[in-house]
C-alpha cells in the first residue's frame, strides 16, 4: 500500500465522523453528538499519532529534512488538537452555537491541513520512503508494508 492512499483514507474517515457528529449537533442529539465526537478525536488523535511517531520521524531520517513539512504539520497538529478540545467542551456543555462555530473552524483548517499532506507530504513521502515501508509498518498499526 501506498503512504499517500493509507493516510489519505485515515483523512476521509475523519471527515465522515465530523459530518456525522455536525449532523448530531445541529439536531440537537446531544448523547449521539458526543458519542460521535468521541469518535472523531479518538480517529483524530490516532491519525496524528501515526504520523508524529511514525511517518514524521521516519521522513526526517531518510530526507534529511528536520524543519520541512513535517514541521509545519506537526504545529497544525497542535492548533487542531486545541479546537477539536474546544468542540468537545461544547458538546458536553451542550452549547449547540459553540460547538458548531468551532466544529466550522476545526473543518476548514482540516481541510487545508490535510490537502497540503496530500499534495505536498505524501507524495515526497511514497517517494523518499519507497525502501523503508516494512519500518513504517513497524511504526503505524494498520499500515501494511507491500515494497
Amino acid at each position: 500500500m501506498k503512504i499517500s492512499e493509507f493516510f489519505s483514507a485515515q483523512h476521509r474517515a475523519c471527515d465522515t465522523a465530523f459530518e456525522k457528529m455536525e449532523e448530531a449537533i445541529s439536531g440537537d442529539d446531544w448523547p449521539l453528538a458526543e458519542s460521535l465526537f468521541d469518535e472523531l478525536s479518538q480517529d483524530t488523535q490516532q491519525h496524528f499519532s501515526n504520523e508524529e511517531q511514525g511517518l514524521f520521524p521516519l521522513f526526517e531520517e531518510k530526507t534529511g529534512m528536520q524543519a520541512g513539512p513535517t514541521q509545519v504539520m506537526r504545529g497544525e497538529h497542535v492548533e487542531l488538537r486545541e479546537l477539536l478540545q474546544r468542540i468537545g467542551d461544547a458538546v458536553r456543555g451542550k452549547d449547540q452555537d459553540e460547538a458548531l462555530g468551532t466544529a466550522e473552524t476545526f473543518f476548514l483548517f482540516l481541510q487545508q491541513h490535510n490537502v497540503k499532506e496530500e499534495q505536498v507530504l505524501y507524495p515526497m513521502a511514497d517517494q523518499a520512503l519507497q525502501g523503508s515501508l516494512q519500518e513504517l509498518s513497524d511504526k503505524v498499526p494498520g499500515f501494511e508494508a507491500s515494497e
